[in-house]
């Protein structure tokens, strides 16, 4: 919890020194800078992500999918809150609309993520709630190198989630509904940074997200056999996969256009697979490993291109 916090600390500083540097006059230099940090924090985001999602499923036996959210949206409003600490009395009505929009869309995404790493496991999940972000670089892009980019990432994750005789079709809905939810999340966050100052915007959409939780963890946690394990499972999942990438996500997205942002963020079905081997042991098979290495290679021309333009 200490880490965490100083974790969070770190990044609000980062973001009031970017904000000081922004007083500055403009150069090619800082405009860089921005975008190695964004990259940066792009990286950290999904690679604890991904780790936070491997440790909730080990509390899914114990807690289930809504009972681990539950516990992860209270730490992470928690956590939130009380770093930040948003000034709610001041927020005008402008700027509540993005951030009851974000809380929504945040809530809705994690539920359909983990009832959907449930059922197909996290590659499968983590690569169809890729989709997400990955139409909001096809929508928005305006050169034709991010289109191209997009294009073969996408064919990656459809080689990734190949229909199998054994298919669970509900697990793909739900992992479909998280993509329509990260999509949207990626522009109302982008909207949120752009309304409120510093962290106001996600520390309070988390708090509202956790209180939306608060009859659905009671009921949940009633009816399970609790134990401090799982428990422990479920709050460090908060963590990584709440608390720290809303911070991260909201300060890339004041560095970075949201299409670089959608076609960067395509790490993450790779981040599911190195972790949901090392830490659940899900084997993958080698075309499988082909389109991940497709999806780095993507990565790596997406950052190119863009330090280049």
């Amino acid at each position: 919890m200490h880490f965490a916090y100083a974790l969070i600390r770190a990044m609000l500083h980062g973001m009031t020194m970017s904000t000081r540097a922004r007083d500055l006059p403009a150069s090619a230099a800082a405009g860089q800078r921005d975008r190695l940090t964004g990259v940066a924090l792009m990286t950290g985001s999904a690679a604890a992500n991904q780790l936070g999602a491997a440790t909730a499923a080990l509390a899914f036996p114990v807690l289930g999918p809504a009972g681990v959210v539950a516990v992860r949206q209270w730490v992470a409003g928690a956590v939130l809150l009380t770093t930040v600490r948003p000034r709610f009395t001041s927020f005008t009505w402008a700027q509540w609309r993005p951030v009851v929009a974000l809380a929504l869309i945040f809530a809705t995404m994690n539920l359909s993520l983990y009832l959907a790493i449930d059922r197909i496991g996290l590659g499968l999940a983590v690569t169809l709630e890729f989709l997400g972000p990955l139409s909001v670089a096809l929508l928005a892009s305006r050169r034709a190198i991010d289109l191209g980019c997009a294009l073969v990432a996408g064919t990656a994750a459809v080689i990734l989630a190949r229909p199998q005789p054994s298919t669970d079709y509900a697990g793909i809905g739900l992992a479909v509904l998280a993509a329509a939810c990260w999509a949207g999340y990626i522009l109302v966050n982008r909207v949120v940074g752009a309304r409120l100052p510093g962290s106001q915007g996600p520390a309070a959409a988390a708090s509202l997200s956790a209180l939306l939780y608060v009859p659905v963890g009671i009921w949940v946690l009633t009816g399970h056999p609790v134990t401090v394990v799982a428990l422990g499972r479920a709050a460090t999942a908060g963590l990584l996969c709440s608390a720290v990438p809303m911070v991260a996500d909201l300060l890339a997205l004041r560095r970075v256009p949201a299409r670089f942002y959608g076609v960067f963020m395509s790490v993450n079905p790779v981040f599911a697979a190195l972790t949901g081997l090392a830490v659940l042991g899900q084997s993958l098979a080698v075309v499988d490993w082909v389109a991940i290495a497709a999806v780095v290679t993507v990565n790596a021309v997406s950052v190119s291109a863009g330090r280049r333009a």
